[in-house]
């Protein structure tokens, strides 16, 4: 059977006529000639290029919806009646010390010099599309008071209608960035930092130099690729003066808006949007190498790398190349990948899916620690939206993953406050709101803990997305500490591989968890046969290999009486 649907798709505000349709193309099985619509290929046959990506721009966000052979729903999580391991020192574990508000959700990542943060999430990049510009004072926001870090996307700079260069082509001026770091900053309480990500055109522009001359930010971000697609970043406009002006900053904006032709088609109103794209990048390690020093010697005390759902070529080269050049944190994005922009059918089909990609960045992490390298943080990204996705991947990629990386999902809570603040205003809340409520203080159960932490002036000026991002990322806490607990685990570092458990055989062979009819049965059976009193944990020893799809064992690292 077909692993999604294609030519119909809410994304691209399309669908069939018939309930019968043909799994490979999407066509319906009978297609009458006189059909009023509306499949993609009936709306592309006049819409043309616009059907490549969801709409409408700038009003939402996309994520793919392919359901892949197996993803991270085919791992469970293991749960214990007896341990406990990741309580404090000189803490002993018992029915009144191991409950779970007691759970320390707080993880670090960092070469040399650690960022900590209230727990292991932290926001998807936020660049250039215009819901990352609208929203940003809300994720912004809500992350700092969250603890959490945040990344302020590839383009920011490039995109800014205030921008100003020097002769050289060099950022002198970017209002827009400013605003964004400054906004970050006003509400950090020491825990997380703020990202500013480069790709071509930003390295291009300078943003690193800038941001190091103006703000001197200690961390920057470079970027390979997304889950989301393999080309490069790009949004649209809806101004031809706008389009003329990103083509002369040395981006390509297509339709050529230079051209006689598009402007025709734009004075007529057929064509109603220019696209603006970023440039594929090319990798190599003698400059990859290169640059790190070049920003090392801006100033840059830590640097961060953010990859994309590319095959495993790729994939050893980032976690290698990271490794020698003391990377601070090395995000893996997989696919389908959740976006402002990016074409459709590539947001469906292109690239190595999350669950399949991750498994094989713990085996390649797995080599490296196993030869006596020291392996970079790294941040699982791509589809996760709750806390047992965070655990999940935590213990999949221990010890090597300290944190997850959310994108749509942390924009979401941020959108929703925002608009819940404006039916305030217009009064006219949804019955899904107003079920709890009429005012701020009413509706957010987090409100009185925002205020007590920026007290109450301030509080006057905190926009409510920011609250809505508080609220999930509490929700999320807590949902994390109970699981943890369930597993007997006080502490990130403490979460092992040996939390999981795999639900199919082909889950087991991908991932190397154990199928659940075989996790623990030897401690089983030696219980049954008398061999084993007191009862053991395993923690597996990092020994899954790809190439046997398989791990080779385990050992016992403590008994409980």
């Amino acid at each position: 059977m077909n692993l999604q649907r294609p030519n119909a798709n809410d994304a691209t505000r399309t669908a069939n006529r018939s309930k019968s349709i043909v799994p490979m193309s999407g066509l319906c099985t009978r297609c009458v000639d006189g059909c009023t619509g509306n499949c993609e290929v009936f709306k592309a046959s006049f819409r043309s290029r616009e059907l490549l990506y969801p709409g409408r721009y700038g009003d939402i966000t996309a994520g793919g919806d392919k359901n892949y052979p197996i993803d991270y729903s085919h791992l469970n999580i293991q749960g214990y009646a007896l341990g406990v391991d990741g309580l404090p020192d000189g803490i002993a574990g018992n029915s009144d010390t191991a409950i779970f508000p007691e759970v320390n959700t707080e993880t670090e990542y960092g070469w040399n010099e650690k960022v900590k943060m209230a727990m292991p999430v932290f926001t998807g990049a936020l660049g250039s599309t215009e819901i990352a510009r609208r929203n940003w004072e809300h994720v912004a926001v809500g992350a700092a008071l969250s603890g959490i870090t945040i990344v302020c996307g590839e383009n920011v700079c490039g995109i800014d209608p205030d921008l100003e260069l020097d002769g050289n082509g060099k950022i002198v001026s970017s209002p827009d960035l400013d605003r964004r770091i400054e906004t970050y900053r006003r509400y950090h309480r020491g825990l997380g930092e703020i990202l500013v990500q480069m790709n071509v055109e930003d390295t291009r522009l300078g943003v690193a130099e800038y941001v190091s001359r103006k703000h001197g930010l200690d961390t920057i971000e470079l970027k390979w690729g997304q889950g989301a697609k393999c080309i490069g970043g790009e949004i649209k406009v809806d101004s031809l003066e706008r389009a003329l002006e990103l083509q002369r900053r040395g981006y390509i904006v297509t339709p050529d808006p230079s051209h006689p032709i598009n402007r025709a088609s734009f004075e007529d109103g057929s064509l109603k949007e220019f696209e603006r794209h970023s440039r594929l990048g090319f990798i190599d390690e003698e400059h990859f190498y290169i640059e790190i020093e070049r920003l090392r010697n801006l100033g840059f005390g830590r640097i961060t790398l953010k990859t994309g759902a590319y095959g495993l070529r790729e994939l050893a080269m980032a976690i290698k190349w990271g490794s020698r050049a003391n990377i601070d944190l090395l995000t893996i994005d997989g696919a389908p990948g959740g976006t402002g922009m990016s074409p459709w059918r590539m947001m469906e089909e292109w690239g190595m899916p999350s669950l399949y990609l991750h498994s094989a960045a713990y085996d390649f992490a797995n080599r490296l620690a196993h030869r006596g390298e020291r392996v970079p943080d790294i941040a699982f990204a791509g589809g996760f939206s709750s806390e047992d996705g965070i655990f999940k991947a935590l213990a999949l990629g221990a010890p090597f993953v300290k944190a997850v990386c959310m994108g749509r999902a942390l924009m979401i809570p941020a959108m929703v406050g925002k608009n819940i603040d404006q039916w305030i205003k217009n009064g006219e809340l949804p019955g899904t709101v107003s079920q709890f409520g009429s005012t701020p203080e009413e509706i957010f159960v987090c409100y009185e803990e925002v205020k007590d932490l920026v007290g109450a002036d301030e509080m006057k000026r905190i926009p409510m997305g920011a609250i809505g991002i508080y609220s999930y990322c509490e929700k999320m806490k807590v949902g994390l500490q109970q699981i943890m607990a369930g597993a007997r685990r006080f502490s990130v570092p403490s979460i092992r591989r040996d939390e999981l458990m795999s639900l199919t055989e082909e889950c087991a062979r991908v991932t190397g968890i154990p199928y659940l009819m075989n996790a623990y049965r030897a401690e089983a059976i030696d219980i049954l046969e008398g061999r084993n009193r007191r009862p053991e944990r395993l923690v597996d020893t990092n020994v899954f290999s790809l190439s046997t799809g398989y791990g080779t064992g385990s050992r016992r690292i403590r008994t409980y009486e």
